[in-house]
């Protein structure tokens, strides 16, 4: 017997959905990687290109095949590892050590009222003033040693995390510190369980954010009283008129921030699994 119109639109309307291919979501995530890593692709070889005709068409500029034979002459000589290790080991100090200090006064600053009337004063006095315009006092209180230079990336990697977690911290949903409490959970486990978690995005943002910041500092303060580094030895060329090494030092900085900051991502990724991308 055949089924009238509306029996059929009802049927159907009833009907649970299709159940999407097992493996669909997984290739659509891939497809998005490739196309990310493909854009990422065209847009360095762009970039490339656009300098190599910026050089070649009156722009002062070192042609891309000049700097990478730079690159091999100071990498030969052993001038380039010496001044990317004592870069790196400046950063990675500074950088660690702000972040590792940020993220408990931040949580205390978004926990508890009397922390963030204790602390926040002084952490928005200090964000008002570049951490390098208080290079030279440091230097004056401290000397010309690696004590000032890690002390600055410290300094702007701490302030760009402890803001990030303790606006993490502030922003957590009141209703899942609310549940928590109603199911009886103590001070402690919401901490631990629902403040941390939530505030984990925020963390790993400022760190990112801190990490920029840090190289930016540590350029800077490799130009006054260094005797190695990146920054130093843009310095160095720069007296030379040395174009070719000061491009070295940019584009070595530049890998390097953004091998770290894809690190940083890379954690988020890890660590944030539960957390809804688009």
């Amino acid at each position: 017997m055949t089924s009238s119109p509306v029996e059929a639109a009802t049927t159907a309307a009833s009907a649970p959905p299709a159940a999407a291919a097992p493996g669909a979501p997984h290739r659509r995530k891939l497809s998005r990687r490739s196309t990310l890593v493909l854009l990422n692709a065209v847009s360095i070889v762009g970039g490339i290109a656009g300098w190599w005709l910026l050089a070649l068409n009156g722009f002062q500029f070192p042609t891309p095949p000049e700097v990478v034979a730079k690159a091999i002459q100071l990498a030969a000589n052993g001038t380039l590892q010496e001044d990317v290790l004592a870069s790196l080991v400046r950063v990675l100090v500074g950088f660690l050590i702000g972040s590792a200090a940020a993220i408990p006064v931040g949580f205390l600053m978004g926990w508890y009222t009397v922390a963030r009337g204790l602390f926040e004063p002084w952490i928005q006095f200090f964000r008002t003033i570049p951490p390098l315009a208080l290079l030279p006092l440091v230097l004056v209180l401290l000397g010309i040693g690696e004590v000032p230079k890690v002390f600055v990336i410290f300094l702007a990697a701490f302030l760009a995390c402890v803001i990030s977690t303790y606006q993490g911290v502030v922003s957590v949903d009141r209703t899942l510190i609310n549940a928590a409490r109603v199911l009886g959970a103590k001070d402690a486990t919401i901490f631990a369980k629902v403040v941390v978690p939530a505030s984990t995005p925020f963390i790993l943002v400022g760190m990112r954010v801190g990490l920029g910041s840090a190289w930016a500092t540590l350029v800077a303060a490799e130009l006054l009283a260094a005797p190695a580094g990146l920054g130093y030895r843009m310095q160095q060329a720069q007296l030379y008129y040395d174009l070719a090494t000061i491009f070295v030092s940019i584009v070595v900085i530049g890998v390097l921030g953004l091998v770290m900051d894809r690190l940083l991502l890379l954690a988020e990724t890890r660590l944030t699994g539960w957390q809804e991308r688009r």
